[in-house]
């Protein structure tokens, strides 16, 4: 498609006047106000990731290794880090791909998207009022069930459009295709930790002295948030964008089916109160994965690297490594007892090296064509954050283990190093987001028929 720089475009109208104002056809316009609500919800997660979510994740482990014991942080603070890189980070990037992403959109929704605009407010107002509420307990008791409900109200909002402009598409039967459902059960987990939120946010409001989610009705609301909701749709994507990408063979559905299955098995057990269950159903559904969508097997073609490093199919792959060995740790802390730094390694393993991991080789690749452009503002930056990513989640990993269970005193001393690699890691990719929301967007032309109207006039 020809395009027209954004230089040429402000010399063809005034300068000043809203976009929906200017001489461009409606779906232009449309589109690059679509564009605009896509770059706002992925600087907002952005934001999460760098302050609210790692910035104050690695204070926390600083803290932990200079009082070498877990208990030298409150765990209000722990949690406080974790909503914001879950919720505020990975849901806020779902939720905008989510909108740009839903059938007839355009359709459904207002000429300036405002109930998008309104849902990403409610959505951040939420995620940051918990964290400034678990941070510095100011009117916790009021504040933290409102967070919860305006976090509720927003996904609600989303999943009314989703499926408003599902309805919308033919209604000719189709079948549902199985990224899809992978998809819509990570939806569906995000709604079922939502829900759990709510209630545990008005219970503490109502019972607790701190805010702070008990230890083991936590570890049942990090495996659903988890597992549930954003695993799940981590795998939906990888399903619906890689095989192309990476130039893998066709997909084993029976794989992909069994591994979805197993995964919901796997979450419904862990909210039941079976951990040990729960682990082993999740290794299984962890290694059903990546044999189905058969990332470890020769491929048919060559990778399509254009526009990103050429590092980028190791990096998918090292990921969904990282899942595996998340799950063997889980598997490995549910047999045994007092064995917190085996279970906070398999979070870290799962969170950071599979889920940061997917969203620093994915976002590259993808981001910039949704954005309106053709590619990424620096592939080097993108090897550089995903290297330091992968080595500082490789050192948190092992020597969380040894430094928690006791293995190895002087493991200690390794953590601030693991989590100063990860903030560079995060600021890094940070920086790379950023610089390529500023570039110009590479606006399409006009269509034949408008410019024909055009010289008319």
């Amino acid at each position: 498609m020809d395009v027209i720089d954004s230089m040429s475009a402000s010399k063809d109208t005034k300068q000043g006047t809203p976009l929906e104002q200017k001489d461009f056809p409606p779906y232009f316009v449309r589109e690059q106000l679509l564009i605009r609500l896509l770059m706002t919800y992925i600087g907002t997660g952005v934001f999460f990731m760098l302050l609210p979510g790692t910035f104050l994740g690695v204070w926390n482990l600083f803290a932990i290794s200079g009082g070498h014991s877990p208990q030298a942080v409150p765990d209000s603070w722990i949690q406080a880090h974790g909503h914001a890189q879950l919720f505020g980070w990975i849901g806020t990037f779902i939720l905008g791909i989510g909108f740009y992403s839903i059938p007839n959109l355009r359709k459904v929704a207002s000429f300036n998207f405002q109930e998008a605009w309104v849902i990403l407010v409610l959505w951040a107002t939420g995620v940051a009022i918990r964290w400034v509420s678990n941070v510095y307990q100011w009117q916790w008791r009021l504040l933290i069930p409102v967070s919860a409900i305006l976090e509720i109200v927003a996904f609600l909002g989303f999943f009314y459009f989703s499926f408003k402009g599902y309805r919308a598409k033919s209604t000719q039967a189709r079948s549902v295709e199985l990224w899809v459902l992978l998809v819509l059960s990570g939806c569906v987990g995000l709604l079922a930790s939502l829900v759990f939120n709510l209630v545990e946010c008005f219970d503490l409001s109502l019972h607790a002295i701190v805010p702070a989610i008990p230890q083991a009705v936590d570890h049942r609301y990090l495996f659903l948030s988890t597992w549930g909701f954003a695993v799940p749709i981590a795998w939906g994507l990888t399903a619906r964008w890689m095989p192309p990408l990476l130039g893998l063979k066709e997909s084993k559905k029976t794989c992909l089916y069994a591994a979805l299955s197993t995964n919901v098995l796997a979450v419904i057990s862990a909210v039941a109160g079976f951990p040990l269950q729960a682990a082993c159903l999740s290794i299984l559904a962890a290694a059903l994965i990546p044999l189905g969508l058969r990332l470890f097997e020769p491929t048919a073609s060559a990778a399509k690297t254009s526009g990103v490093h050429v590092t980028f199919p190791v990096f998918m792959r090292i990921a969904y490594i990282w899942v595996i060995v998340a799950a063997a740790l889980q598997l490995w802390a549910a047999f045994g007892i007092n064995t917190e730094g085996i279970s906070g390694a398999a979070r870290h393993a799962l969170t950071v090296g599979f889920l940061a991991t997917m969203v620093f080789t994915v976002g590259p690749r993808m981001l910039p064509a949704f954005l309106g452009r053709k590619q990424l503002y620096s592939g080097k930056l993108m090897f550089a954050s995903l290297a330091l990513l992968s080595l500082g989640c490789l050192l948190r990993v092992s020597f969380e283990v040894l430094a928690y269970q006791h293995y190895l005193s002087w493991a200690w001393t390794v953590l601030p190093v693991s989590a100063s690699l990860e903030l560079l890691a995060v600021t890094l990719f940070g920086v790379n987001m950023i610089a390529t929301l500023r570039q110009p967007p590479l606006m399409p032309v006009m269509d034949e028929a408008y410019a024909a109207s055009k010289k008319k006039k």
